[in-house]
């Protein structure tokens, strides 16, 4: 019987290991589309945003993100970036602010990047993923390429 015991906790622990390689290795719960929830959203310093949504695809260890965004003035917007969370330089393509940014991994949910234009730092980012998959939020602080600081947090919910 003791056995019997000791043989059912190591199978316990192996497969609980199990899970977790295979969460790491899986893909990035942000993987999906996302549409901002403006209602939620707050905006304390530079341009609020009517709308935005997110697309993020990923490939192996590289995430793609395509932002489509609307300003509260209508002005439309598309940038793109794929990156890795590995700390390095990756370029982004149509934001006028900032054109390049790196990645690191927090946690499971959360990942912090810092964003460049001209290889200075301009500002920072984190989006984190809500435990039940449902929410994505977004803080930012960024000094844009007029002067004028946003500091805003931004609150998307998965489609």
């Amino acid at each position: 019987m003791k056995a019997l015991f000791i043989s059912a906790v190591f199978a316990f622990v192996a497969a609980v290991s199990g899970v977790a390689v295979a969460a790491e290795m899986g893909s990035d719960p942000v993987i999906g589309t996302w549409k901002l929830n403006a209602a939620k959203s707050t905006f304390t310093s530079g341009p609020a945003l009517k709308s935005q949504t997110r697309t993020y695809s990923q490939s192996g260890q590289r995430i793609s993100l395509v932002m489509k965004s609307m300003s509260a003035d209508g002005k439309e917007a598309t940038s793109r970036t794929s990156y890795q969370l590995d700390g390095k330089d990756y370029p982004v393509m149509g934001n006028p602010d900032f054109d390049s940014l790196s990645a690191e991994q927090v946690d499971a949910n959360t990942a912090e990047f810092k964003l460049k234009k001209g290889g200075k730092t301009v500002g920072t980012t984190s989006r984190t993923v809500s435990k039940d998959g449902k929410t994505l939020t977004s803080k930012m602080q960024l000094t844009m390429v007029n002067g004028e600081k946003a500091d805003n947090v931004l609150v998307f919910d998965k489609q």
